[in-house]
């Protein structure tokens, strides 16, 4: 709050350590687009109805999975996300919050295989109840650090799935969300997208959605494409600015299946 009150961010490029300055003002900024979820400290401060008084508009990508604590140890009880996804459409409009639901897990626990899924119908109807219209969803992604953390946790191991298999959820999940006229989104997904039957209703996804935006706040938008992003896999995202960090806003969910937090990995499972 404090940086955007000044109007600038002085964003540190994670690899090299340099600053550079953003500028960040309602004048050259027509939307703040937050990920997170956790939204607690945010709506419990009121920060949201201050940046609207400032000038910007704003967007929400609300992550809310099954409740699982070896994925997500330390992320909220589902009925303080209900609460929080309830008030977020409130306060600023069911039309700015897409729920994701992402990633979707399978995994071992000795000789046990398990899913994240359980809770996907719950979580629809109350998202449903709130107003939101989208939901967005992909598989876990095996980078690294995931399996750097995998190896941690003793007969844990996470479980690659077939494309049919994906496609099969994705199908079902699909069908759930038509009963509640919800759409369903895949997020650098198009190797899967493109198993999908003609017709299926299901679309590519866009975090950065441009013309939902300006649909949003009536304003004319850039429509360049992010080169930064995963285009290959399905990104749909437009051009922004990233002035998040996990160094200086450091994230303490520490999931298991984070592809970009660069917490210990002893730290992921209690």
């Amino acid at each position: 709050m404090a940086q955007l009150r000044s109007g600038c961010f002085h964003v540190e490029n994670p690899y090299s350590r340099q600053l550079r300055a953003i500028p960040v003002s309602p004048e050259n900024t027509d939307t703040l687009v937050f990920w997170s979820k956790n939204f607690h400290d945010f709506l419990a401060g009121g920060y949201g109805e201050a940046l609207e008084k400032m000038g910007y508009h704003l967007f929400f990508n609300f992550t809310v999975n099954s409740e699982d604590r070896i994925l997500e140890p330390h992320a909220p009880s589902l009925s303080a996300k209900f609460y929080q996804m309830g008030e977020l459409s409130r306060r600023f409009g069911a039309g700015a919050v897409t729920w994701r639901f992402d990633p979707i897990c399978h995994y071992m626990i000795g000789q046990n295989l398990h899913d994240n899924l359980s809770d996907f119908s719950v979580l629809a109807a109350k998202a449903a109840a709130s107003g939101i219209t989208r939901c967005v969803t992909s598989f876990v992604d095996l980078y690294r650090k995931v399996l750097g953390r995998e190896r941690r946790i003793p007969g844990f191991s996470f479980v690659p799935l077939p494309l049919e298999k994906k496609r099969d959820i994705v199908l079902s999940l699909k069908g759930i969300l038509d009963s509640l006229g919800m759409g369903l989104y895949l997020c650098c997904e198009r190797e899967l997208f493109d198993t999908l039957p003609l017709g299926s209703g299901v679309e590519e996804s866009a975090c950065i959605p441009n013309p939902l935006l300006e649909r949003l706040s009536g304003a004319v938008l850039s429509r360049a494409k992010d080169s930064g992003q995963r285009k290959a896999k399905g990104c749909g995202c437009y051009l922004s600015k990233d002035i998040g960090s996990y160094r200086t806003q450091p994230c303490y969910h520490n999931c298991l299946f984070c592809y970009a937090n660069p917490c210990a990995p002893e730290a992921v499972h209690e």
